[in-house]
This record gives C-alpha cells, sequence and structure tokens, in this order.
C-alpha cells in the first residue's frame, strides 16, 4: 500500500480528531500509541481496528510480528511518511506505531474476584491522566481484581492514561461508577473500605490489609469525598516528616498497594 503523505488524508484528520474527547466519545474510538502499548492491547484481546506505522522510526525488529498478529484480527495497515506520522503522534519521540480502537465499557457487575480476598482500588475524582495511568500501572503490578473510577474527571481513554499506564489499560478491568453505586456495592460484597487521608490517626504500616479490601484515594487537593469518609470502614494515612503534608495521589497509592500486597505474601 503507498504511504500516506498528506496532513489532509480522512484518516490522519481522524486521529488527530480523537486526542479531543468530544470526539472519542462521539466515536467510542480512542488511540493506542507505542509498541509496548500495542503489545499489552493485542495479548489482552483489545481489538485493533486501525494501525499506522512508519519503518522509519521503528525502534528494532519486533515490530513487525506485532503488525502481523494485528493484521491477522482484520485491522487496516496504513504505512505513513514519517512527517505525516510526526504530526499525528503525540509523542516527543514516537517509535512508529499508532492506532484506532474501540473502547469498551465495563460494570460493577463485571467485576470478578481472582480468589476469596478481594483487592481493589477506587480512585476518585482523578483530575491528571498522568495520574490516572501511574494508578493502572501500580495496580497492574500487584495484581488488583479491578480499579473503579469514581465521579471521574478524566477520561480513562485520553491517550495520556494510554501512555501513563504503559498499557496496563489492558490488563486492569477498569470500571467507571458513581461513588454511591460503588459505596453500595462494595458494601453488599462485604468489601472494607479503606481510605487514605492525611487526618487519619493510624498509619498504613500498622493496619490489617489482608481482609478483602478496597482501597480508596482522592485528589491532591480536596482529598476523598465526605461520602468515602463516613463510609470507610478504617482510614490510614501515610507518615509525612517533611514540610509537605502529601503526596502526590500516585505515590501514595502505590505505597498503599505495595504494602497491602506485602501484608497478603506473608
Amino acid at each position: 500500500m503507498d504511504k500516506l503523505t498528506s496532513f489532509q488524508n480522512p484518516k490522519i484528520k481522524q486521529v488527530l480528531h480523537l486526542r479531543e474527547k468530544r470526539e472519542r466519545d462521539k466515536s467510542n474510538l480512542f488511540l493506542i500509541e507505542g509498541y509496548r502499548e500495542l503489545s499489552r492491547a493485542v495479548e489482552n484481546k483489545q481489538v485493533i481496528e486501525i494501525l499506522f506505522i512508519c519503518e522509519e522510526l521503528f525502534l528494532g525488529e519486533n515490530e513487525f510480528s506485532l503488525i502481523k498478529k494485528i493484521r491477522a484480527q482484520g485491522a487496516s495497515i496504513y504505512p505513513c511518511d514519517e512527517k505525516v506520522f510526526r504530526k499525528i503522534s503525540y509523542r516527543d519521540r514516537p517509535d512508529g506505531l499508532i492506532a484506532i480502537s474501540k473502547q469498551y465499557k465495563k460494570a460493577l457487575s463485571d467485576i470478578t474476584f481472582k480468589n476469596k480476598n478481594p483487592f481493589l482500588v477506587v480512585a476518585e475524582a482523578i483530575e491528571k491522566p498522568g495520574n490516572l495511568g501511574t494508578i493502572l500501572r501500580s495496580s497492574d503490578a500487584v495484581g488488583v481484581d479491578a480499579l473503579i473510577v469514581c465521579d471521574q474527571c478524566t477520561d480513562i481513554f485520553n491517550p495520556n492514561v494510554v501512555r501513563a499506564s504503559v498499557g496496563t489499560l489492558f490488563s486492569v478491568p477498569v470500571v467507571g461508577a458513581s461513588t454511591n453505586d460503588a459505596i453500595h456495592w462494595l458494601k453488599k460484597n462485604k468489601i472494607k473500605i479503606v481510605a487514605a487521608t492525611p487526618s487519619a490517626k493510624e498509619e498504613f504500616t500498622k493496619v490489617d490489609l489482608t481482609y478483602p479490601i478496597a482501597i480508596a484515594v482522592g485528589t491532591e487537593q480536596l482529598g476523598l469525598s465526605k461520602a468515602w469518609m463516613e463510609q470507610a470502614d478504617i482510614q490510614v494515612k501515610i507518615p509525612m516528616l517533611g514540610i509537605a503534608d502529601s503526596l502526590n495521589v500516585a505515590m501514595a497509592t502505590t505505597l498503599l498497594l505495595y504494602e497491602a500486597q506485602r501484608q497478603r505474601s506473608l
């Protein structure tokens, strides 16, 4: 197939439009860029509809086997001129792979547990895509059952969420829900809510995190809402010994998740 060389090509314009949430919502599509992200998408059976490639930007030889797998799914492949590819890439150093894929929706009822000891994360009103992506990455690392995104301020299909998650968006079940629905579902399933807040009396390393839990975190500025604080079974804090009174939400979540994983592996 001939390379796409015009910025005015409808397919190129489609990619650029999908950077905007309104277009993603309208089309029910989103972008996946990068070899690692696409590899993990394919491994987790995320269907790719269109793949744009630029061989001049490939970092090695593994890209060709990945392209073969994506083509076998039935995806359309479009080679691009380097200038055109750099135009549609949202990275400073693109690696020659961008795909369009269908969005997926999961409900609370879709969550399944890996064993009889559920381990969940609740992220309420996280504003920055990078933080949500990093929370996904940490959730994948410790093997949580699901990430529940409540009252979301950030679109989980934002290109920067996909990028920051390094493809773990496709390995960690992500569910969108209201705060009220999530709390009701957790209580119904006898999963205790662990609320992270600087005002807590208990340090996170000194409480039992081995039972069925959902670790709930909120924004740095406002923290968790009143509903989560009132319904929490336990509140925990991360000790702060310097002049700062809180950590970045993604960093705090990572610490809490690894402490829970450490306790559960003893």
